[in-house]
């Protein structure tokens, strides 16, 4: 177990953290992935790091922070096993909080596996030296304060993002913060409790008129923090589309090329083209990364008049339309070699236009004059009633509107993410479940108990409210902290 201690400072909390992994086994892992390549970089940390590196190097600790060339040798013995590059990171400051090794070695399997073998030879009972288990590093960071939890899951999630908005995401939590910003919170919500606390202790001391302006104070407080805590996760709620994929669904008659801008997007064979109209019968979903956005990109069944479709083809459009009305952003794709627009594809767009955005991809402009092309938007805009400032004209063959056509759906992405004017913020289910059922959940208590006159049972609701941001930051509640809250902001001798 880890120990945590506040101080008082001006009124102020602040978090004091103590090692307690100092007992612990020193451990080590290959950092990098398994498998022959440039180099391989092998951690270790704990007390006996510095053994281990002078035993394999058979030299003295290189210094602090700085990279050196040192051969390495089986232990005991004169083998060399390579000639890598150590860093040595003396303790506090490293990523563990530990006296911390890292080497980098030739990347072969095989060095890979002599000096992992060799580091786990120095192993005894006075000296405990085992293979990490999955997260160790990290969990040293946390227990000896380099990170929050937060920061820790942020750390995981920069490691796990595929597109470049997750990635941004991601960043409040890794840089520290949403860490700030939950310690805020946090803070309002300890004086809170002071001055209810004050109201419990010292309430004989104090005019009416003063208890009901600390009661007041203390409501306004808490209904600011409400409303903050709601927008953040309303805003979390948003950029969560991001790391699921936006759903982009493509629409349109068979044989308008639906699979070759689904093709020319992925830039690979995503989908079956052919001249034969109906290919596609099912759906294909591809998930793509557009721009930094990772997209889910689903290719339907062409939508025509179901008198002429065989069963198959009826049930692939049936999907189709599901699969349109539950997605983010439709693309209808339309080709200049065939302007029949039937009415099943129009009354389907017509209702997806009401209630989504709704682009149009004219597809095959190179068939066409460039001066027929907006006659052809007029007149399809009208039937369809999409605006014509939604049509987009392409050509898969010469390529013509394709870079339009990426930069519009970015646009569109950034729309539906609201990632327009904000960076987004992605944090994991946890801390929203965290939020929710603790934080706001006490909330809610202190204003049901509030409008009982109950004073106890309200401050008492929003300990639980404190405890929730605790169980978020890895931190727990003092009752110093209370306390200096209510020496340093209430005038007791009144």
């Amino acid at each position: 177990m880890f120990t945590i201690k506040r101080l008082i400072q001006k009124g102020k909390p602040s978090l004091v953290r103590y090692s307690s992994t100092s007992h612990l086994p020193t451990v080590y892992a290959l950092s990098t992935h398994f498998a022959r390549s440039a180099i391989g970089v092998v951690r270790i940390s704990g007390t006996h790091s510095q053994f281990v590196l002078e035993q394999l190097t058979k030299q003295a600790l290189p210094k602090p922070r700085i990279a050196s060339v040192r051969k390495l040798y089986q232990p005991n013995t004169s083998n060399l096993l390579d000639e890598s590059l150590a860093i040595f990171f003396k303790s506090p400051k490293s990523y563990t909080g530990e006296d911390l090794v890292e080497l980098h070695l030739h990347g072969g399997t095989a060095v890979i596996q002599a000096v992992l073998k060799s580091i786990e030879s120095l192993h005894t009972v006075e000296r405990p030296i085992r293979y990490a288990e999955a997260g160790d590093f990290s969990k040293r960071a946390f227990q000896n304060g380099r990170f929050d939890l937060t920061e820790i899951e942020g750390i995981r999630e920069l490691i796990d993002a595929e597109t470049e908005s997750q990635r941004r995401g991601v960043m409040s939590s890794v840089t520290g913060g949403n860490k700030d910003k939950f310690l805020q919170w946090r803070e309002k919500m300890v004086d809170s409790i002071g001055l209810l606390t004050a109201i419990i202790d010292f309430a004989e001391d104090a005019e009416i008129e003063d208890i009901e302006k600390i009661y007041n104070n203390v409501d306004s407080k808490i209904k600011e923090l409400d409303s903050d805590i709601k927008e953040f996760l309303e805003r979390t709620q948003r950029s969560e589309v991001l790391l699921k994929g936006i759903k982009l669904t493509l629409l349109g008659p068979p044989n308008a090329g639906k699979s070759s801008i689904l093709n020319k997007l992925a830039n690979e064979e995503a989908a079956i083209v052919s001249d034969i109209a109906g290919t596609t019968r099912d759906i294909i979903n591809v998930p793509l990364n557009i721009q930094g956005y990772k997209v889910v990109v689903g290719d339907t069944a062409g939508i025509r008049d179901l008198a002429k479709a065989d069963r198959i083809e009826v049930e692939g459009i049936k999907r189709a339309k599901m699969q349109a009305q539950i997605g983010d952003l439709v693309v209808v794709v339309l080709g200049t070699d065939n302007m029949k627009i039937e009415d099943e594809l129009a009354d389907m767009v017509k209702l997806l236009n009401s209630e989504k955005k709704v682009l149009v991809v004219l597809n095959k402009c190179d068939l066409v004059k460039d001066d027929e092309v907006s006659t052809l938007i007029k007149n399809i805009s009208s039937r369809l009633n999409v605006p014509m400032e939604n049509f987009l004209p392409v050509s898969c063959i010469d390529s013509k509107g394709l870079e339009q056509l990426s930069s519009q759906l970015v646009s569109e992405f950034k729309r539906i993410s609201f990632t327009e004017t904000t960076e987004p913020l992605i944090i994991t289910q946890r801390v929203k479940d965290i939020l929710i059922n603790d934080v706001l959940m006490g909330f809610e208590e202190f204003q049901r108990y509030k409008d009982l006159d109950d004073v106890v049972i309200a401050s008492e609701s929003l300990v639980q409210s404190v405890e929730g941001i605790g169980k978020i930051t890895g931190e727990t509640v003092g009752v110093e902290e209370v306390l200096g809250v209510v020496f340093s902001s209430f005038c007791v001798g009144k």
